[in-house]
């Protein structure tokens, strides 16, 4: 009996004292909030870029009135051409397959822009990510571009990389030269991914910054320790369009 009582005692003492293997990614609001956003990619032919976005804008209206619209953007630079990002919000699901449904039977968004614009769609792409819980989306104080910097993660999950990760993250704020609008971390879709979405003035003051931030020490070593993690990363640089709520 005295053998049995020192080995739970032992047993119990370790678990208190092992470290507890927790993540900025994996814990806090997201296990209660639902929200997620629905990251869609449209590839357009050619010729039918600006038709696109002219028949969108005139009935986007029909489209909002079913769930809310993050931000609309063409792509400026990286990757394919002629392409276009959009961020929808939903409050959980169930609310997105209600949206789906509420579409299908709406004749207004069929007849008006879905049926005659899919011609004008030469490939379709979606993600579901959910905003990592230390950060929430910022509005920028004016008019500007916005760069989408996609990472792809070593897997493990945010457990193994999700601090280094925020470090690096804030070592760029920190700084002050671009501000963050928000940071997503993949549901479904290539998982261990990772978008940043960040609003500059002007491609001009994004490269300057950039220039600035590879000298300063902070952001060296906070980068430095997340690139173990690293698989790869691209990123796109993004033109707001007239009608999206993120200018």
């Amino acid at each position: 009996m005295l053998v049995l009582r020192s080995a739970l005692t032992r047993a119990l003492a370790s678990r208190t004292l092992a470290p507890q293997v927790c993540s900025s990614f994996a814990t806090g609001p997201r296990q209660y909030d639902g929200t997620f956003y629905e990251f869609r990619t449209y590839y357009l032919k050619p010729s039918k870029m600006n038709e696109f976005l002219e028949n969108f804008k005139k009935n986007a209206h029909l489209r909002t009135a079913h769930s809310e619209l993050v931000g609309y953007w063409s792509v400026e630079f990286g990757g394919r051409m002629n392409k276009v990002f959009h961020i929808w919000k939903y409050d959980n699901f169930a609310h997105r397959t209600e949206v789906r449904k509420a579409l299908a039977k709406d004749k207004e968004w069929q007849e008006q822009f879905l049926i005659p614009n899919l011609a004008l769609i030469d490939k379709q792409e979606s993600e579901i990510t959910y905003l990592v819980p230390w950060c929430k989306i910022e509005k920028p104080p004016k008019e500007g571009v916005y760069e989408l910097a996609t990472f792809e993660m070593k897997p493990g999950g945010p457990a193994l990389w999700g601090d280094a990760f925020k470090r690096a993250v804030h070592a760029h704020v920190n700084l002050g030269y671009t501000k963050l609008v928000g940071v997503f971390h993949t549901e479904y879709g290539a998982l261990n991914r990772v978008h940043v979405l960040w609003w500059n003035e002007s491609a001009d003051s994004r490269a300057a910054g950039r220039h600035k931030s590879h000298e300063d020490p902070r952001v060296v070593a906070a980068v430095r320790e997340s690139v173990n993690y690293l698989v790869s990363q691209q990123n796109m640089l993004l033109i707001p369009t007239s009608f999206s709520p993120l200018k």
